[in-house]
């Protein structure tokens, strides 16, 4: 709810729901397994109480969504029943059940501790810090490979397609336990990025590519063209 770009951000209201709402419903959508709302707001639990779902109000200090998810999965989940963990943030409102689905099958298919997400970069974003480029190392075909780097310069340089990462993982919850034991490391802390704590630690990233990225909501700009989308 403290977003500094956009204050209250989850509860902004889209074309008459809570944006956390919408992503919740898309969740539900993918069919994936249960879905429960990580949250640090008590406004938050209400309000996804309200409309039916399940919410975990976990502590607001948490610095990343990997250590919140894993916070209120103990809560959820103590005798570890479930074996893959999606952490899907609560600004996605126009993500695809597909793609849900897609990054889980990304993890069983590649063996790797961690899956993600990247469809290609629009060419005005190649300068924009906000924008995340990931180094691939693709498998025959393109669709699924192993991560090799992530930033917010433009990588890797010179000719050839950029793409865009979406912020949303798929976790071996073995993988999910380590990570959050992890200190932050020195190449997270220089581009905030909490992924290169796990490749720092040596931790394998699968990659799947996706044909579109999904709207993440950051600023007022972005809420207004997601009301746009959804009304």
């Amino acid at each position: 709810m403290a977003a500094t770009r956009l204050p209250g951000k989850p509860l902004a209201d889209i074309a008459g729901l809570p944006m956390i709402i919408r992503v919740w419903t898309q969740a539900l959508a993918a069919e994936i397994g249960p879905v429960v709302i990580a949250a640090g707001d008590e406004e938050i639990v209400e309000v996804v109480h309200k409309a039916g779902g399940r919410a975990i109000l976990t502590d607001p200090a948490i610095s990343s969504g990997s250590d919140r998810v894993h916070a209120a999965l103990q809560e959820i989940d103590p005798d570890e029943k479930h074996k893959v963990v999606v952490n899907l943030q609560g600004d996605i409102p126009t993500i695809a059940p597909d793609s849900l689905r897609r990054v889980v099958d990304a993890l069983s298919e590649s063996g790797a501790d961690i899956a993600t997400l990247v469809a290609p970069a629009d060419p005005l974003d190649r300068d924009n810090p906000n924008v995340v480029k990931p180094a691939i190392a693709w498998a025959p075909g393109g669709n699924l490979g192993r991560a090799l780097y992530f930033s917010r310069s433009p990588i890797p340089s010179g000719e050839g397609e950029l793409l865009h990462h979406i912020g949303i993982y798929a976790y071996t919850r073995d993988a999910l336990s380590r990570f959050v034991e992890l200190p932050p490391s020195s190449l997270e802390t220089r581009e905030r990025l909490e992924q290169l704590r796990a490749m720092e630690a040596g931790m394998k990233i699968a990659v799947a590519r996706i044909d579109e990225i999904p709207l993440t909501v950051d600023t007022e700009l972005d809420l207004e063209k997601a009301r746009r989308l959804l009304s």
